[in-house]
């Protein structure tokens, strides 16, 4: 146990909590039918213990690789860890309350418990911002995947930013009301969803960009790993220019009220381009790359 806790103690144990905590929500939406925003009440912990979890996992073990700013890291992943399950504590409590976690206003005490989640979100992306940072400053000796690292929080940094924009009221939504903000667009919360996201299936959805921004943290860095050493540094660039556009797309399609599945032209042109340019990234990523010169330092050569 001390030896999985080593790369980042809080991290890992916050981790380690959340993967806890899925068997707790698994079971629970099998005994518990109780609904919520048109969602089985355990689906909301379930989802957020599975992301929170390889969230966690992932900067415990970006914060080792840091070679600037260590303490300053540190301090920062500390504080995420108790933001975060702060978060975590409230969006359960409510669970067991049988009362809505997100959004709710209803009552003093459901305003003080979401006045309070959104301090814990301010939280955390203050913290991944000093990570990001620290990252940005660190020496990598795998330059493509440095990058990688680099810009993939970043790219989470905005993902999660888009939150924020759940948090104002919906259009059409009364200001003096129980639920002030919305995951959705053009369609209240709790219609017709997508199994297992619980993405809307009649309008936009702000959740999609936010989902898709946030684990770019483990997608860019993955993908530099599943090219086996091939990528280079012009490599990750376009492969995180894709993802931006990706995430840029999303972004409007929700905010336009559209569902995921039911682009019109301009969304599935947008889609197209997105896919042309990762695909032509890829196609051109060199047989071998990525050594050093003679000084140790990570010089980029292709071989034929």
């Amino acid at each position: 146990m001390t030896r999985f806790l080593r790369p980042h103690p809080p991290l890992m144990l916050f981790s380690l909590l959340m993967v806890a905590l899925i068997p707790v929500s698994l079971a629970g939406l099998i005994i518990d039918d109780r609904i919520v925003a048109g969602s089985p009440i355990w689906f909301k912990p379930f989802k957020f213990a599975v992301s929170f979890a390889l969230y966690g996992v992932t900067l415990a073990w970006m914060l080792t690789l840091t070679t600037r700013l260590r303490r300053t890291g540190w301090w920062a992943g500390t504080a995420l860890a108790v933001a975060s399950a702060a978060e975590m504590v409230i969006v359960v409590g409510q669970v067991v309350r049988g009362r809505q976690s997100h959004f709710n206003v209803a009552t003093p005490f459901d305003q003080a418990l979401w006045r309070a989640m959104a301090i814990t979100v301010v939280v955390i992306w203050a913290t991944h911002a000093l990570i990001a940072v620290a990252l940005l400053f660190t020496r990598f000796t795998d330059a493509a995947m440095g990058l990688a690292i680099r810009l993939g929080t970043l790219l989470t940094l905005v993902g999660l930013a888009l939150g924020f924009l759940m948090t104002s009221p919906a259009p059409g939504q009364d200001d003096d009301g129980d639920i002030v903000g919305a995951h959705s667009v053009g369609v209240p919360d709790g219609g017709p969803q997508l199994a297992v996201t619980g993405w809307s299936t009649t309008g936009g959805d702000l959740r999609i960009p936010h989902f898709v921004g946030i684990h770019a943290l483990q997608i860019l860095p993955l993908a530099a790993l599943l090219l086996r050493g091939r990528a280079t540094r012009k490599t990750v660039w376009g492969l995180a220019i894709g993802y931006a556009g990706l995430l840029a797309l999303l972004t409007w399609q929700a905010l336009r009220g559209q569902p995921l599945l039911r682009p019109d032209l301009l969304t599935a042109l947008g889609a197209l381009t997105v896919a042309a340019w990762t695909a032509t990234v890829i196609a051109r990523t060199p047989r071998k790359a990525d050594t050093t010169d003679t000084t140790g330092n990570p010089k980029e050569v292709v071989r034929a």
